[in-house]
């Protein structure tokens, strides 16, 4: 049968190349998730015919099959008030913003994130419309999320395989064995009653991990910090936003910070003791209660792995830091670009060059540094942000990037960014990973501070 205005054989090969198209029109749009929505009473469902949507700053992506990954356990789903969320509608082959349920006009859908379980970073934010809203998500990474043939898939990339917070390896009734047993032998101890709280009332993975005996222990000391974070989980005053708990009150006596360490040094195997946590400022404030506190540790033992997190904003305490015994640092940066970071972090005490010249101090003293890279698609990924992080690297001897997820609205931030700086072209989270693997081949990719052990590998 010939097509009209072509051969028999022409049209035969037309006929087949029509058959073929389809073939793989059909098998791209079976790979592609289905979106998932929110209605006002947060009940989430699929919303069919629609493909499942993701972003990196403000370009949106089809979320497939082959580019994400089951829900990771211990992750959770939320719904994005007054959003509209943005769906890829798969008959026109086109995104769209929706406000209503398309199979019932009256029910208004709300846009659906997930904030994935530590070790995984995500690949897109969630995809959504917020043109005319000037309120702030709440301080959680909203990450893309899709529905697959077995259930909900991640936009996200796993970058840490160490179950230190799989919640399914923290028992709660062995923690309340815990709390109970350092109750018994530390009763004065104000910074143990302190971590009880984190791990009973706020559920704080470190703080678990301390009374089960295993990995990284939490060293909270500051009440202050140096810096006025848009993102800070512990003190907001802006924006209506809360912070994710409470900060410290008080700061450690050297003999409680002492008594923390040693007790976990002492029982656990590649134990890690970290300054620096969410319930606190930044620890460099604390120096003179830190300094001592690490001098009496390393009096008893010079075995487990003292860490820093840190913002790095006064060079001088973290010489005194590293001349007492401290083994690895690990510095809080949203972007190696001066105004970018200057943006995020607002120091109120120090500047951008400070941080870099801790950095330095660190690597001269033969210390593990990391950076803990608060990272957002579409603005991390991007050339401009990419290319000067390959240049902080290759000048500061960067060991470790920990991959993390910034804890913000991510369109209210991509839209301050590119005020600030130019971040155009989203290279892709996983590319410039790779990217960096090549050009740095020992530089380390994970999400968890690493013991002393793996540093001298």
């Amino acid at each position: 049968m010939a097509i009209q205005g072509c051969s028999g054989i022409s049209g035969f090969i037309f006929i087949k190349i029509l058959i073929l198209m389809e073939k793989v029109i059909g098998y791209i749009n079976k790979n592609i998730l289905t979106a998932v929505v929110s209605a006002e009473n947060q009940d989430i469902f699929e919303l069919e015919g629609y493909g499942a949507a993701g972003m990196s700053g403000n370009t949106p992506f089809v979320l497939r099959k082959g580019r994400t990954l089951p829900m990771p356990h211990g992750s959770e789903l939320m719904m994005l008030p007054q959003r509209r969320p943005i769906v890829y509608n798969i008959a026109k082959g086109m995104f769209e913003i929706i406000e209503h349920n398309p199979f019932d006009p009256r029910e208004k859908i709300f846009p659906v994130a997930v904030f994935n379980s530590p070790g995984y970073v995500n690949r897109h934010f969630c995809a959504y419309d917020d043109a005319g809203i000037k309120d702030l998500l709440p301080l959680f990474p909203y990450g893309a999320v899709g529905f697959g043939k077995n259930g909900f898939r991640s936009a996200a990339i796993y970058v840490d395989r160490e179950p230190r917070q799989d919640l399914r390896q923290m028992p709660h009734k062995k923690i309340v064995q815990g709390v109970n047993r350092m109750q018994k032998k530390y009763p004065e101890n104000r910074l143990i009653r302190h971590l009880e709280t984190c791990a009973l009332q706020y559920g704080c993975p470190a703080g678990k991990n301390f009374f089960l005996r295993r990995y990284e222990a939490p060293l909270p000391t500051s009440t202050i910090c140096n810096a006025d974070c848009l993102g800070c989980i512990s003190l907001q005053k802006e924006n209506n936003l809360c912070s994710c708990q409470e900060r410290i009150s008080f700061t450690p006596a050297p003999e409680e910070i002492a008594e923390v360490c040693l007790e976990h040094i002492l029982h656990v195997k590649k134990a890690i003791v970290s300054f620096g946590q969410g319930c606190e400022g930044d620890p460099l404030t604390a120096v003179k209660a830190i300094e001592p506190a690490i001098r009496l540790i390393r009096k008893k033992t010079d075995k487990g792995t003292i860490n820093l997190n840190t913002n790095a904003g006064i060079p001088r305490h973290i010489e005194k830091l590293c001349r007492a015994g401290l083994d690895s640092m690990r510095v809080s940066m949203n972007s190696v670009r001066k105004r970018c970071y200057q943006a995020y972090f607002r120091p109120k005490s120090y500047q951008f060059a400070d941080v870099l010249k801790s950095i330095g101090i660190a690597k001269q003293q033969g210390k593990f540094v990391s950076i803990n890279y608060l990272n957002c698609p579409g603005f991390t990924d991007s050339k401009e942000e990419f290319t000067a992080l390959k240049n902080f690297i290759a000048t500061y001897k960067i060991d470790m990037i920990q991959w993390r997820n910034l804890n913000f609205d991510p369109k209210k931030y991509c839209g301050l960014m590119s005020k600030i700086e130019k971040s155009e072209n989203p290279l892709g989270m996983q590319t410039i990973m790779k990217k960096l693997s090549l050009f740095f081949p020992d530089l380390i990719h994970g999400y968890f501070n690493p013991p002393r052990e793996n540093h001298e590998k």
